[in-house]
Protein backbone atom coordinates (compact mmCIF):
# COMPACT_ATOMS: atom_id res chain seq x y z
CA UNK A 1 0.00 0.00 0.00
CA UNK A 2 1.22 3.21 -0.88
CA UNK A 3 0.64 6.13 1.64
CA UNK A 4 -0.32 9.74 0.39
CA UNK A 5 -0.24 13.06 1.61
CA UNK A 6 -2.13 15.41 -0.06
CA UNK A 7 -1.03 19.35 -0.04
CA UNK A 8 -2.84 22.02 -1.54
CA UNK A 9 -4.41 25.40 -0.01
CA UNK A 10 -7.75 24.66 -1.93
CA UNK A 11 -10.59 22.39 -0.73
CA UNK A 12 -11.95 21.52 -3.90
CA UNK A 13 -8.76 20.26 -5.15
CA UNK A 14 -7.90 18.50 -1.84
CA UNK A 15 -11.36 16.25 -2.25
CA UNK A 16 -10.84 15.54 -6.15
CA UNK A 17 -7.38 13.95 -5.61
CA UNK A 18 -8.28 12.16 -2.80
CA UNK A 19 -11.25 10.84 -4.69
CA UNK A 20 -8.74 9.92 -7.50
CA UNK A 21 -6.75 7.82 -5.39
CA UNK A 22 -8.50 6.20 -3.07
CA UNK A 23 -10.27 4.41 -6.54
CA UNK A 24 -7.34 2.89 -6.83
CA UNK A 25 -6.99 -0.75 -4.41
CA UNK A 26 -3.07 0.17 -3.75
CA UNK A 27 -3.34 4.00 -3.23
CA UNK A 28 -4.28 5.77 0.95
CA UNK A 29 -4.53 8.82 1.72
CA UNK A 30 -3.67 9.52 4.88
CA UNK A 31 -3.81 13.14 5.17
CA UNK A 32 -4.27 16.31 3.97
CA UNK A 33 -2.43 19.91 4.37
CA UNK A 34 -4.24 23.13 3.18
CA UNK A 35 -0.31 24.78 3.75
CA UNK A 36 3.53 24.15 3.80
CA UNK A 37 3.39 24.60 7.87
CA UNK A 38 0.59 21.57 7.74
CA UNK A 39 2.61 19.88 5.36
CA UNK A 40 5.53 19.29 7.13
CA UNK A 41 4.13 19.03 10.94
CA UNK A 42 1.59 15.86 8.84
CA UNK A 43 4.79 14.53 7.35
CA UNK A 44 6.46 14.00 9.82
CA UNK A 45 3.24 12.51 12.08
CA UNK A 46 2.05 10.16 9.03
CA UNK A 47 5.66 9.34 7.21
CA UNK A 48 3.88 8.92 3.88
CA UNK A 49 6.10 7.40 0.84
CA UNK A 50 4.61 9.79 -1.15
CA UNK A 51 3.13 13.70 -0.98
CA UNK A 52 1.27 15.32 -3.54
CA UNK A 53 2.54 18.74 -3.15
CA UNK A 54 0.87 21.96 -4.37
CA UNK A 55 3.78 25.39 -4.78
CA UNK A 56 1.88 28.35 -4.19
CA UNK A 57 -0.24 28.71 -1.02
CA UNK A 58 -0.23 30.86 1.71
CA UNK A 59 2.64 31.11 4.47
CA UNK A 60 5.06 28.47 3.60
CA UNK A 61 4.90 27.46 -0.02
CA UNK A 62 5.53 23.95 -1.70
CA UNK A 63 9.03 24.67 -2.51
CA UNK A 64 10.19 24.92 1.14
CA UNK A 65 8.02 22.43 2.32
CA UNK A 66 9.72 20.14 0.58
CA UNK A 67 13.19 21.26 1.25
CA UNK A 68 12.07 20.90 5.08
CA UNK A 69 10.18 17.51 4.52
CA UNK A 70 12.77 15.63 2.55
CA UNK A 71 15.81 17.39 4.71
CA UNK A 72 14.36 15.34 7.69
CA UNK A 73 12.92 12.82 5.24
CA UNK A 74 14.88 12.22 2.58
CA UNK A 75 13.10 8.81 1.67
CA UNK A 76 10.43 10.33 1.10
CA UNK A 77 8.94 11.39 -2.06
CA UNK A 78 7.54 14.70 -3.75
CA UNK A 79 5.71 14.80 -6.86
CA UNK A 80 4.71 18.81 -7.40
CA UNK A 81 1.08 19.76 -8.87
CA UNK A 82 0.96 23.03 -9.96
CA UNK A 83 -1.14 25.17 -12.44
CA UNK A 84 2.63 26.78 -13.09
CA UNK A 85 5.07 24.94 -15.63
CA UNK A 86 7.64 27.64 -16.06
CA UNK A 87 11.03 27.59 -15.26
CA UNK A 88 10.70 29.63 -12.10
CA UNK A 89 8.90 27.44 -10.30
CA UNK A 90 10.35 24.05 -12.27
CA UNK A 91 14.22 24.58 -11.14
CA UNK A 92 13.12 25.66 -7.39
CA UNK A 93 11.05 22.49 -6.62
CA UNK A 94 13.75 20.28 -8.45
CA UNK A 95 16.40 21.72 -6.18
CA UNK A 96 14.61 20.93 -2.90
CA UNK A 97 14.19 17.41 -4.03
CA UNK A 98 11.08 17.12 -5.78
CA UNK A 99 11.29 13.68 -7.74
CA UNK A 100 8.71 14.79 -10.16
CA UNK A 101 6.29 17.82 -11.72
CA UNK A 102 3.27 17.87 -13.01
CA UNK A 103 0.58 20.58 -14.24
CA UNK A 104 -2.74 20.07 -12.59
CA UNK A 105 -4.33 19.20 -16.28
CA UNK A 106 -2.67 16.12 -15.96
CA UNK A 107 -5.16 13.07 -16.76
CA UNK A 108 -6.02 11.41 -13.65
CA UNK A 109 -4.66 7.90 -15.16
CA UNK A 110 -1.07 9.84 -15.99
CA UNK A 111 -1.44 11.35 -12.24
CA UNK A 112 -1.54 7.51 -11.23
CA UNK A 113 1.13 6.21 -13.21
CA UNK A 114 3.54 9.21 -12.04
CA UNK A 115 2.66 8.03 -8.39
CA UNK A 116 3.33 4.56 -8.96
CA UNK A 117 6.64 5.18 -10.70
CA UNK A 118 7.58 8.04 -8.57
CA UNK A 119 7.43 5.55 -6.05
CA UNK A 120 9.07 2.73 -7.44
CA UNK A 121 12.45 5.62 -7.64
CA UNK A 122 11.86 6.75 -11.35
CA UNK A 123 11.86 10.60 -12.08
CA UNK A 124 8.95 12.42 -13.67
CA UNK A 125 10.21 14.90 -16.16
CA UNK A 126 11.68 14.46 -20.00
CA UNK A 127 15.16 14.06 -20.92
CA UNK A 128 15.05 17.53 -22.28
CA UNK A 129 13.96 18.89 -19.16
CA UNK A 130 16.33 17.13 -16.81
CA UNK A 131 19.22 18.01 -19.63
CA UNK A 132 17.93 21.45 -18.62
CA UNK A 133 18.26 20.97 -14.74
CA UNK A 134 21.38 19.66 -15.55
CA UNK A 135 22.54 22.60 -17.17
CA UNK A 136 21.49 25.35 -14.57
CA UNK A 137 22.97 23.23 -11.83
CA UNK A 138 26.06 23.22 -13.10
CA UNK A 139 26.35 26.70 -13.77
CA UNK A 140 24.71 28.42 -10.84
CA UNK A 141 23.76 25.44 -8.25
CA UNK A 142 25.95 23.95 -5.94
CA UNK A 143 27.58 21.09 -6.91
CA UNK A 144 26.49 17.40 -6.45
CA UNK A 145 27.59 15.44 -3.16
CA UNK A 146 29.52 12.90 -3.74
CA UNK A 147 33.61 12.43 -5.24
CA UNK A 148 33.23 12.54 -8.80
CA UNK A 149 36.51 10.35 -8.71
CA UNK A 150 34.41 7.47 -6.76
CA UNK A 151 35.38 3.94 -8.51
CA UNK A 152 32.63 2.30 -10.38
CA UNK A 153 31.75 -0.84 -12.05
CA UNK A 154 31.64 -0.86 -15.73
CA UNK A 155 27.66 -1.57 -15.36
CA UNK A 156 27.42 1.18 -12.69
CA UNK A 157 28.58 3.57 -15.32
CA UNK A 158 27.02 2.41 -17.97
CA UNK A 159 23.15 2.80 -15.66
CA UNK A 160 24.79 6.39 -14.05
CA UNK A 161 25.20 7.42 -17.92
CA UNK A 162 21.18 6.41 -18.80
CA UNK A 163 20.36 7.99 -15.62
CA UNK A 164 21.85 11.20 -16.74
CA UNK A 165 20.05 11.17 -20.02
CA UNK A 166 16.68 10.90 -18.53
CA UNK A 167 15.69 7.10 -19.13
CA UNK A 168 13.17 5.50 -16.46
CA UNK A 169 14.13 2.08 -14.69
CA UNK A 170 12.22 0.29 -17.55
CA UNK A 171 13.88 1.82 -20.13
CA UNK A 172 17.55 1.09 -18.51
CA UNK A 173 16.27 -2.02 -18.01
CA UNK A 174 15.52 -2.45 -21.39
CA UNK A 175 18.65 -0.86 -23.46
CA UNK A 176 21.12 -2.88 -21.27
CA UNK A 177 19.05 -5.75 -21.17
CA UNK A 178 18.83 -6.63 -17.54
CA UNK A 179 15.75 -6.79 -15.14
CA UNK A 180 13.80 -3.91 -14.20
CA UNK A 181 15.09 -5.46 -9.82
CA UNK A 182 18.38 -5.22 -11.04
CA UNK A 183 18.46 -1.86 -12.39
CA UNK A 184 17.19 -0.72 -8.94
CA UNK A 185 20.05 -2.42 -7.30
CA UNK A 186 22.38 -0.60 -9.26
CA UNK A 187 20.85 2.87 -8.65
CA UNK A 188 20.97 2.43 -5.00
CA UNK A 189 24.14 1.10 -5.12
CA UNK A 190 25.14 4.10 -7.30
CA UNK A 191 23.63 6.27 -4.98
CA UNK A 192 25.46 5.14 -2.23
CA UNK A 193 28.58 5.35 -3.79
CA UNK A 194 28.25 8.83 -4.74
CA UNK A 195 26.62 10.27 -2.03
CA UNK A 196 23.49 11.46 -4.23
CA UNK A 197 20.17 11.21 -2.23
CA UNK A 198 17.86 11.28 -5.37
CA UNK A 199 17.82 10.63 -8.90
CA UNK A 200 18.17 14.53 -9.69
CA UNK A 201 21.55 14.71 -7.91
CA UNK A 202 22.60 11.27 -9.51
CA UNK A 203 21.91 12.86 -12.68
CA UNK A 204 23.80 16.10 -12.37
CA UNK A 205 26.65 13.95 -10.87
CA UNK A 206 26.34 12.04 -14.13
CA UNK A 207 26.97 14.95 -16.42
CA UNK A 208 29.92 16.35 -13.84
CA UNK A 209 31.57 13.01 -13.83
CA UNK A 210 31.69 13.14 -17.94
Amino acid sequence: MIRLLIVDDQRLVRAGLRMLCESTDDLEVVGEASNGVEAVRLAAELSPDLILMDLRMPGLDGIEATRQILGSRPQAKVLVLTTFDDDDHLYPALAAGAAGFLVKDTAPTDLLSAIHRIVDGDMLFSPALLRRLVDRALDTGPQPAGDAGVALTVREQEVLALVGDGLSNQEIADRLHLGVTTVKTHIANLMDKTGCDNRVRLAVYSHKRG
